[in-house]
């Protein structure tokens, strides 16, 4: 299943929530178009649809292997798109004292 289709499912199977209905309607109509999704509304998609039981009542209503055809596309474009957060420290760095950003190499 690609992007598009497995947004239509959602929409088709968000009747009765309006706020995922929405959603997935305007991401469908992007893809319908020809043009991209962004990452964030895929993501306010499934959040919606999560918090709402569209994805549990998803899961009690389709075969392990249908469900993951209908979210998977949609959340491996989200972790396509989103950006990396490190959650490691990272300190201030010295241009002059880091050797890969020095202007110029140190002398051996």
């Amino acid at each position: 299943m690609d992007l598009k289709d497995a947004t239509l499912m959602l929409l088709r199977e968000s009747a009765a929530h309006p706020a995922v209905e929405s959603l997935a309607q305007s991401a469908y109509d992007r893809l319908a178009r020809g043009e991209a999704v962004d990452y964030r509304l895929l993501d306010d998609l499934i959040g919606e649809a999560s918090g709402k039981g569209v994805l549990r009542a998803l899961h009690a209503k389709y075969s392990p292997t249908a469900y993951e055809a209908i979210i998977m596309p949609i959340l491996a474009e989200i972790g396509r798109q989103a950006p990396v957060n490190s959650s490691r420290y990272s300190r201030p760095v010295d241009p002059e004292t880091d050797p890969l950003l020095a202007p110029t190499w140190p002398p051996h």
